[in-house]
């Protein structure tokens, strides 16, 4: 499946009914999913397993199970955001179904290794929640044989240095503009840019 029909496929998915500022839930952007998934599928990442951790309503693991991989699995804590990915799964004829799995990405509630691993994490902006997505990077360490993570822009030396010290390499990194709708109290305008970076890392 090429990119573009990926994204028009993912862009008829539903996002957070009700996201919940604590976990950071911002959506991921249909094209980007799209240039993420198709880019693990042009270096042969889609070969194995793909887990998505923290996988929200389910964008990235959707977009692993259209474009063939395996197997998917997508671990979430929150329920409703579960739910929605199980009403996204059977809008979609995907040559795989995705299993949906309830629990912490940062502490699996499975066993896992040799997989490839997908996520969005909550970037660290909400206070107290600061370097949230260093605890995802250790989930990914320890699991993954590759991984592709978005972050803040600006996060290239502290990806590159976490990769370092766990035996891993950024082989490929891009800029994303995330575009972010008006969802709670605090955000001024009705759609705001986001500049992030997405980093494929080899463990």
């Amino acid at each position: 499946m090429n990119r573009r029909t990926l994204e028009r496929h993912l862009q008829e998915l539903d996002g957070f009914a009700d996201p919940q500022v604590a976990f950071e839930q911002y959506p991921t952007p249909a094209d980007i999913a799209a240039h993420v998934v198709h880019l693990a599928a042009v270096q042969g990442d889609l070969s194995r397993p793909v887990v998505d951790l923290g996988s929200g309503t389910g964008l990235l693991a959707l977009g692993a199970a259209l474009a063939g991989a395996p197997a998917v699995v997508g671990v979430e804590l929150d329920a409703d955001a579960l739910t929605t990915a199980r009403e996204n799964t059977r809008r979609l004829d995907t040559p795989t179904a995705p299993a949906w799995v309830r629990g912490d990405a940062t502490r699996l509630p499975l066993r896992l290794d040799g997989v490839t691993v997908f996520s969005n994490p909550p970037f660290g902006a909400q206070r107290g929640n600061e370097h949230a997505d260093r605890a995802f990077l250790r989930t990914a360490a320890a699991v993954a044989d590759v991984s592709y993570t978005i972050h803040n822009a600006g996060s290239r030396a502290f990806v590159d240095s976490f990769a370092a010290d766990h035996a891993g390499e950024v082989t490929h990194a891009f800029a994303a503009a995330f575009d972010v709708d008006r969802q709670f109290d605090f955000h001024t305008d009705d759609r705001r840019t986001i500049e992030t970076e997405v980093f494929r890392i080899e463990w």
